[in-house]
């Protein structure tokens, strides 16, 4: 499994052969320099750390500068581990959008869009409680019955109420590569990736 960190660019939309219409999300991948490779011997496991987008120096811990320096590499803002990569790589070596081909099927997480403490309607799509009449003025975005009565006589849990929505990592999962532009280091995927505009998403292949 080989991957990439990305950057969220926007989304777009383009036309296929066909003439149809496919929304799709650009996003600026790599280079990512490989800070990092795990062995089964040294580690405990094998994988492949990452390090993307460049960081100031006077932001960056001496333990990390040195992590840094032994790949010869500068301090880099966002570092992911990848489990096993379909290519032999080497300490300091270059992952570019080049892993990818126009019509593969990718995997892309990212940090949903943070929404705040919001009611039910909007965070489980509730319809509220109804009409406005008997009583009801100020009912329309209310909950409404949360359980039983006298048994249990308690809030099972799980039950879908107000509370903090947004800022999850989600997964979108096969996303189809319709474009790879290397010389900007871009890559055009179907469908929409969770996240704002600018923030950090991972690509795996």
């Amino acid at each position: 499994m080989s991957g990439i960190i990305g950057k969220k660019v926007g989304m777009t939309s383009i036309f296929d052969a066909d003439g149809k219409n496919i929304p799709c999300t650009v996003i600026e991948a790599g280079p990512c320099v490989v800070t990092q490779v795990k062995t089964e011997e040294k580690d405990g496991y094998a994988s492949v750390q990452l390090g993307f987008d460049e960081a100031k120096e006077k932001n960056t811990t001496q333990p990390l500068k040195g992590h840094f320096a032994k790949a010869s590499t500068t301090p880099k803002r966002k570092l992911v581990e990848f489990g096993e990569f379909e290519e032999t790589v080497s300490l300091g070596d270059t992952v570019t959008v080049s892993i990818f081909n126009e019509g593969d099927y990718v995997d892309v997480v990212g940090t949903s869009k943070g929404k705040g403490f919001q009611g039910v309607v909007k965070r489980h799509g509730f319809g509220g409680v109804g009409g406005q009449t008997h009583g009801q003025h100020n009912r329309l975005r209310a909950p409404g019955s949360l359980g039983a009565s006298s048994w249990p006589s308690r809030v099972f849990k799980g039950m879908r109420m107000a509370g903090r929505t947004g800022g999850d990592r989600v997964k979108i999962q096969n996303l189809q590569v319709l474009k790879v532009y290397a010389e900007q280091n871009l890559v055009v995927v179907s469908g929409s990736v969770p996240g704002a505009k600018g923030s950090y998403v991972i690509l795996d292949k």
